[in-house]
């Protein structure tokens, strides 16, 4: 599987000189946790988590207008659209980010979070499960094995 197949596209992107507050809304609109830093052209210049905004940000004395470049991580950790979700696992244990820009041809088409290969070994899991579920669904009960009633736990109440 492709990472392109797992990622969160379009990513929430913003410029370098959007203000810390506009940052946070637009997370608070997408219900995302970063947003990627891109330029004009929509080439990658860094991520800016909400992590960042409260504790290097506003915890640091910046004001709420402040840009994001003030803030932004600039040394990023990527992931291509094509390459294989093995190498985004890959990534996330190597470095301990829980978010990758995913680039095509150098331009930023998405994000793969942490939260994205959870969904998706919960896919997986719900595939082989479910024949697992219907096979023991419709396995005979002990009681009905051998035609006779099964001993083992039997109680009888009187009432």
């Amino acid at each position: 599987m492709k990472v392109s197949e797992v990622m969160t596209a379009p990513p929430v992107t913003v410029a370098p000189d959007v203000r810390l507050a506009e940052a946070a809304r637009r997370m608070a609109e997408a219900a995302v946790g970063s947003v990627v830093v891109v330029d004009g052209e929509g080439v990658l210049v860094g991520v800016v988590t909400d992590r960042d905004i409260a504790l290097r940000g506003l915890g640091g004395g910046l004001d709420r207008n402040a840009a994001v470049d003030a803030v932004m991580s600039d040394r990023v950790v990527t992931v291509d659209a094509g390459d294989d979700l093995q190498a985004a696992y890959r990534a996330f244990r190597r470095t301990g980010v829980r978010r990758l820009p995913v680039l095509e041809l150098g331009r930023v088409v998405g994000v793969l979070t942490v939260d994205d290969l959870f969904l998706d070994v919960f896919r997986r899991l719900a595939d082989l499960l479910g024949p697992v579920a219907r096979t023991v669904l419709q396995e005979p009960s002990g009681r009905d094995c051998a035609g006779g009633t099964s001993q083992a736990g039997s109680s009888s109440a009187t009432g």
